[in-house]
């Protein structure tokens, strides 16, 4: 990261490069199963996220390289970084720019397969709250992680 990354609200013109970053992880991850293509993440991205969400990305010398999707109940409903930005240092960014937005409480769900993002949710003070079964449409398990203002308190 440099002085010219800023975390900045998306507008619709970022849609198609979030849905592509979204589209570029689950190519890339072996266990993650193709529910919907390409086109219907777009037309999803288009219709319900950038409608219905706050979005913010990572932006890069105008290049969205990440990006946060927050719904009003306070949950980070997607984070995600383009395969060349990831481990870059913009999903903390885009962490601590939800919870500025929502400084009592974040709640999140991350898959029970994708370890990489636990370990950095438990970083960022998240801790788990309940796991299920794989009652989503991916029919995978997942944790739901909260992270509240006292998580960061000193003990």
């Amino acid at each position: 990261m440099t002085s010219r990354d800023i975390i900045r609200d998306a507008h619709i013109s970022d849609m198609p490069a979030c849905a592509a970053i979204l589209n570029g992880w689950i190519d890339d991850t072996s266990w993650m199963p193709r529910v919907h293509d390409h086109e219907n993440v777009e037309r999803y991205y288009r219709d319900v996220v950038f409608q219905e969400r706050q979005v913010k990305v990572a932006d890069l010398d105008g290049r969205v390289c990440a990006f946060l999707a927050l719904s009003d109940d306070a949950c980070i409903t997607a984070l995600y970084a383009d395969r060349d930005y990831r481990r870059a240092g913009f999903g903390k960014k885009l962490i601590d720019t939800a919870k500025a937005i929502f400084p009592e409480r974040l709640d999140l769900w991350t898959f029970v397969e994708n370890r990489g993002a636990q370990q950095f949710y438990r970083r960022e003070m998240f801790t788990e709250v309940r796991r299920t079964d794989g009652d989503n449409e991916e029919s995978l398990p997942d944790i739901l992680f909260r992270w509240t203002c006292s998580s960061e308190l000193p003990s």
